[in-house]
């Protein structure tokens, strides 16, 4: 292992990121829609940052989320990840799995501390466009 000085370890170049860490951002949001719990856990618990997002402020959570992976929202929010991070358009991941009809997730995201009333639209906001009652029961919403 070589000693590197201030001011000379690698990173990103005038050009832009390097290509490595975009290929393994890419991966790494790749096994988030996928739903790849374990893998996630791993690679987050060695260092990648559980709330890295892509171009468009999504983050880990929020694919795992919109995809339906509960499991893999319940790994990344145990390690950290914001449960309700909105991504650049103002959305959360709540409101997603909401939009998606996926309940389990909605679970998930619930237990591990999102906010019904967070994002544009909010969950809560979603659920009523949608007319989905057990949903706004269940965030105590009328």
């Amino acid at each position: 292992m070589s000693e590197h000085t201030e001011g000379t370890s690698p990173g990103p170049s005038a050009e832009g990121p390097d290509e490595d860490v975009i290929e393994l951002a890419t991966k790494i949001f790749d096994l988030a829609r996928q739903g790849e719990a374990a893998t996630l856990a791993a690679y987050v618990d060695a260092g990648v940052p559980a709330n890295l997002t892509n171009d468009r402020g999504d983050t880990l959570v929020m694919l795992a989320a919109y995809h339906g992976h509960a499991e893999a929202v319940t790994v990344l929010l145990d390690r950290g990840a914001e449960a309700d991070r909105p991504n650049d358009r103002g959305q959360t991941p709540l409101a997603g799995a909401v939009f998606k009809g996926e309940e389990a997730v909605i679970r998930a995201l619930l237990a591990g501390g999102a906010d019904p009333n967070a994002g544009t639209p909010s969950a809560v906001d979603t659920a009523r466009m949608f007319a989905k009652a057990d949903l706004l029961e269940l965030f105590g919403a009328k």
